[in-house]
């Protein structure tokens, strides 16, 4: 079983200004790193020929690279050998070579060697996750600013006795211990994350003799609830009840404390302390709504798993695709733009971002997997303008929180309906009746 523990670390000034010169270094490496592989892959594969210094002479660069200590430098290295004599993993991918190149890195830039070995070699394993993203079809690897790299991992050497952690390379130090590790428990890794109000901790932990949650079989469901993600009320079940938007970024005061704390910091002059100091206050605010969304997703993802149901039904949604932008509209004749409802959709996109659905969905799946419940996505087209009653489909059918069919006359909550028929068809798929999802039976 492996689960993890986040405590916040209470780190001396000395240790507080090494973690950060760590990130400054390990984002500065983790760049260079996304560089190189760019740069080796235009060489090798969009490049044409090009002249060899050394040998003075045409190459192609699809058989030979222009660095050979790059990202694709060297690919056939002769690895190690196992017992019968054959070569374990011939072919070494980007990953491994520029871990191999780490002691030339330590060499070249000595300040790099005041970092844990194993830290270096997670920094460059984050990328390869990255480039997998990329080939699952996620978007392609970004460089990373001070804003979105404020973590760094450790994989071995961690140590905990009492109120006090061991990290390799930055020695004993303080940590509130608010949640004791159970007995049985091993340390696997550890990511240290720097947020506005200081220093975190997250701890992997296993115990291999507890065995993972098991959730019941499909064919073992019998009772089923629905949920329709919204902005109004954040989420409809299929019982008729709602639960509440409380809207912690978009709310009417939290956009006018916003509002005035950005104005600080746009009217200071750039690179101050002033500046700074209005800059963290703002980054404080931004954490506190962070911090009372996700305890409020929490505390809805409880009322929401805690029921007396085998199954939850939630939405299949595409929330990236919800809040892209609108197409551009240009003029055939004149050439110029015109409006496409951008300025009304960016409000749009403001509510869906400040709902968090898709962290909230992620807490229910959770929670539901330690209960031993199933999580049914369903394919949610069509199921707030489908009549009930006669099954007509319309898009005038709805009107706002209203539904009224204009063929049948059925009339109820809109929302509250669709997450019956959301109910519906993750029932149609529990018993077989339907082979494609979001299809009335």
């Amino acid at each position: 079983m492996l689960t993890n523990y986040v405590y916040k670390l209470r780190p001396s000034q000395t240790q507080d200004l090494k973690m950060s010169n760590w990130l400054s270094m390990l984002r500065s490496h983790f760049n260079w790193c996304l560089n190189d592989r760019i740069t080796q892959y235009s060489q090798q594969f969009i490049q044409g020929d090009y002249c060899d210094i050394r040998t003075q002479s045409e190459a192609c660069p699809l058989t030979s690279c222009v660095s050979k200590n790059g990202a694709t430098g060297e690919p056939w290295k002769r690895g190690k050998t196992d017992k019968e004599g054959k070569v374990k993993n011939p072919r070494r991918n980007p990953g491994d070579i520029q871990i191999t190149a780490l002691p030339e890195l330590k060499a070249a830039r000595p300040w790099f060697g005041g970092i844990d070995s194993t830290v270096l070699q997670q920094n460059i394993k984050r990328l390869d996750t990255a480039y997998k993203n990329f080939f699952d079809g996620r978007g392609f690897p970004k460089f990373k600013n001070r804003s979105n790299f404020t973590s760094f991992t450790f994989v071995m050497g961690v140590k905990i006795q009492g109120s006090k952690i061991y990290l390799p390379k930055l020695g004993w130090m303080r940590f509130h211990n608010s949640r004791p590790i159970p007995n049985g428990f091993t340390i696997k890794a550890c990511a240290v994350r720097k947020r506005q109000n200081g220093w975190y901790v997250s701890i992997r932990i296993e115990d291999k003799s507890i065995p993972d949650y098991m959730t019941k079989l499909l064919k073992d469901v019998v009772k089923v609830i629905g949920c329709d993600m919204g902005i109004t009320k954040l989420v409809h079940l299929s019982d008729g009840t709602q639960i509440e938007n409380p809207k912690f970024s978009t709310s009417k005061k939290a956009k006018r404390t916003l509002k005035i704390r950005q104005r600080r910091v746009s009217r200071k002059a750039k690179g101050s302390k002033n500046c700074k100091k209005a800059a963290k206050k703002l980054g404080l605010f931004h954490q506190k709504i962070s911090d009372k969304r996700q305890a409020y997703q929490w505390k809805v993802a409880n009322k929401i798993v805690f029921r007396n149901v085998d199954a939850i039904a939630l939405e299949e949604l595409n929330i990236s695709g919800m809040m892209r932008r609108c197409r551009v509209k240009v003029d055939e004749k004149t050439g110029r733009f015109l409006k496409n409802g951008q300025s009304r959709k960016k409000g749009l996109n403001r509510s869906i971002s400040d709902a968090g659905w898709g962290e909230l969905i992620l807490k229910i799946e959770y929670l539901a997997a330690k209960q031993g419940k199933v999580v049914i996505k369903v394919n949610p087209k069509y199921s707030s303008q489908e009549c009930r009653n006669c099954g007509h489909l319309d898009k005038s059918n709805r009107d706002g929180e209203k539904f009224i069919c204009t063929e049948c006359g059925h009339h109820e909550h809109a929302d509250i309906g669709a997450a019956k028929t959301i109910h519906d068809r993750a029932l149609n798929l529990v018993r077989g009746d339907s082979a494609k999802p979001g299809v009335r039976a």
